[in-house]
């Protein structure tokens, strides 16, 4: 009996420990924390063996054992056992001038970053907004896993009930700042194409990169960019990097890859060298402290050589400058002038002809790699900073390569088209030693001239002395032609005014004339009403004048009423009636003679009495306007 109550006791244990692993395997869906699985495992051995050293322990252990299942599991093989680490998420919150990186598992909540905040930046947790969730404020019990929030994650803090000190006022604008949304034209150059982005500031330009990448199908890794601000970095917000706001202006291409774009061919061919008559022009090279293989383009004793800065017979224009700038960076750095991307024409018309107060000279720098002189012409002379400022504020620098002679009679055609016969010449009669050429040339009135042609064999202050010579000539020419077009603007701005003037005077003349024209219109109207008025009375008087009754006879049979009626030009209208006519008559008789009874009244003297009140159907008689009467017609009011 002891036997099998052991064995039953040892079966409800291991039953025990059975639902206890299974329930402290299934409810962990992110798996077990390996700080937990440690003490699981020791649990697990500990109890595993005191099962089997003690059948008789009390079985109170199973009941333990199913209230902390969570973090307890024994007995189980270790093959059974899920074991997932944490997802863990980065963030990096930025309050005022600091930046806090927080790591934290994905099973925390909101609340929790803010109580680590609260350590950090000393604010407390009730003043806090945490602010740059994409799904809107949320509040301190949501937890991250719920959001699915990618590994790499941007916030900001906000403490609108803490008021900023004198030293933090910059900070406050940042922060206003990363609520502000900034739009970033960036133009793809090789694509001539533009593209009008809004960000918040709460963006990274990191960010922004991988955004535009897919734009322009340039990874970014690959891409080059201008514009940004010199001391921005890929981990700042757009609020802090420094842009213009509310509008920045960048440009994007695809970073050359030199040792992807050279042909095999021509990796390791044979380095230009320099003959003896060729070499005393550089018995002083070492003052620009470079030594002689350096100068030469021969960095080692095999001497590779570069990728041409422009390829041959390249039939767009901006695709060759585009591939001759960032060549040129490759090789040189990135100070060095602005290459105008575009065709010889378009930079003509850029330097030469707008505005007079903006035009510039036009610099053509010609580059040959043949030429010894090309390397250090380029990196101690085009791409000093001195010379790198003063082309960029006074000159539009265009560029071309004539290594190749295919690009070089592309170059001469362009000239001759541009420039006249004379120039493509003078350029033909240069030898490959006399190179880099840059050519200045200003924009005149008739025809473009060349004011110089600096050779490669020249130091910074003479190419410097030279630009600043040619500039003089300009400028002189510049006020010329300010002063001209300041005259000509005059001119034309007293013509405009004249114009104005004289239009202004054609609309009044022809308002005035319309108005005339109206006036005449409705007076015509108007008298048209009027006859047509005065047709309609007429036309009713010789109605009633033919209507009425003879005049009678002084001597008859019939009582006569013989009456005086004084009009209001004091003419007086006299006429005798029967005694027995109707007052509609003599109403019709007065009428007749131009006074409608709707218009006057007719009274007697005295006693004054308004007969046209009367009845108009009764009699003379009864009227007492018999035998003789005296009446006068007045106007009613």
């Amino acid at each position: 009996m002891a036997s099998d109550s052991e064995n039953n006791m040892d079966r409800e244990i291991i039953l025990a420990d059975f639902q206890a692993a299974i329930n402290g395997v299934i409810p962990q869906e992110n798996g077990i924390l390996q700080s937990n699985l440690s003490s699981v495992a020791s649990q697990a051995n500990i109890y595993g063996t005191r099962s089997q050293a003690t059948p008789a322990a009390p079985p109170a252990a199973p009941a333990v054992a199913s209230s902390s299942s969570s973090a307890f599991c024994p007995a189980l093989p270790s093959r059974h056992i899920v074991e997932r680490q944490p997802r863990m998420l980065n963030f990096r919150v930025e309050y005022r001038q600091r930046t806090v990186e927080v790591v934290i598992e994905e099973g925390s909540v909101v609340g929790e970053i803010k109580q680590i905040l609260e350590t950090e930046l000393q604010v407390p947790v009730s003043k806090m907004q945490l602010k740059g969730w994409k799904s809107g404020d949320l509040s301190d019990s949501v937890v991250l896993q719920s959001l699915h929030l990618p590994k790499n994650n941007s916030l900001y803090v906000l403490t609108p009930e803490i008021t900023p000190t004198a030293s933090t006022s910059q900070n406050s604008v940042l922060q206003e700042s990363l609520n502000q949304n900034f739009l970033l034209v960036i133009s793809h150059r090789e694509a001539q194409r533009d593209y009008n982005l809004n960000f918040p500031g709460s963006r990274t330009i990191q960010e922004v990169k991988r955004n535009v990448s897919d734009l322009i199908n340039i990874p970014v890794r690959h891409q080059q960019w201008e514009g940004w601000p010199a001391s921005a970095s890929d981990s700042m917000t757009l609020a802090a990097s420094g842009i213009s706001y509310p509008c920045h202006h960048l440009s994007v291409c695809r970073r050359s890859s030199p040792a992807n774009t050279r042909e095999p061919t021509e990796e390791c061919a044979d380095v230009h060298m320099v003959s003896d008559s060729e070499g005393d022009d550089f018995e002083d090279a070492s003052e620009f402290g470079v030594d002689e293989s350096e100068m030469f383009g021969m960095g080692t004793s095999t001497g590779c050589r570069k990728a041409p800065l422009m390829p041959e017979n390249t039939e767009n224009e901006v695709d060759a400058l585009l591939h001759f700038t960032a060549e040129f960076t490759t090789r040189y750095g990135e100070c060095h002038p602005v290459f105008f991307i575009g065709t010889l024409e378009a930079a003509s018309q850029e330097a030469f002809y707008g505005k007079a107060r903006d035009r510039k000279l036009l610099a053509i720098y010609l580059h040959n790699d043949e030429s010894v002189l090309g390397n250090v012409f380029c990196s101690q002379m085009m791409c000093a900073d001195s010379i790198v400022s003063y082309l960029s504020q006074n000159f539009i620098t265009w560029a071309w390569d004539v290594t190749k002679e295919a690009n070089k009679a592309r170059l001469l055609t362009m000239c001759t088209r541009h420039f006249g016969s004379v120039v493509a010449q003078t350029i033909r009669t240069y030898k490959t030693d006399q190179f880099p050429l840059l050519l200045i040339v200003m924009g005149k009135r008739t025809s473009n001239e060349v004011l110089n042609v600096i050779q490669g064999n020249t130091t910074v202050d003479e190419l410097m002395m030279r630009l600043m010579g040619a500039m003089e000539i300009f400028t002189a020419q510049q006020q010329e032609d300010i002063k001209d077009e300041d005259e000509r603007e005059a001119r034309e701005m007293v013509k405009r005014e004249q114009d104005e003037a004289y239009q202004l005077s054609l609309e009044a003349d022809r308002k005035k004339r319309e108005a005339q024209e109206r006036e005449q219109a409705e007076q015509l109207r108007l008298q048209q009403i009027q006859k047509e008025a005065d047709d309609e009375k007429e036309a009713i008087r010789l109605s009633l004048e033919h209507a009425l009754p003879p005049e009678p006879a002084e001597e008859g049979g019939e009582p006569i009423s013989k009456l005086r009626i004084r009009t209001p030009s004091g003419e007086f209208l006299v006429r005798r009636f029967l005694g027995s006519t109707k007052l509609q008559v003599l109403f019709d008789f007065v009428a007749s003679k131009g006074y409608p009874w709707e218009d006057f009244k007719l009274l007697t003297t005295f006693p004054r009495r308004n007969i046209t009140q009367l009845d108009p159907a009764s009699s003379l008689l009864e009227a007492k306007l018999f035998p003789q009467e005296t009446l006068f017609l007045e106007a009613k009011e």
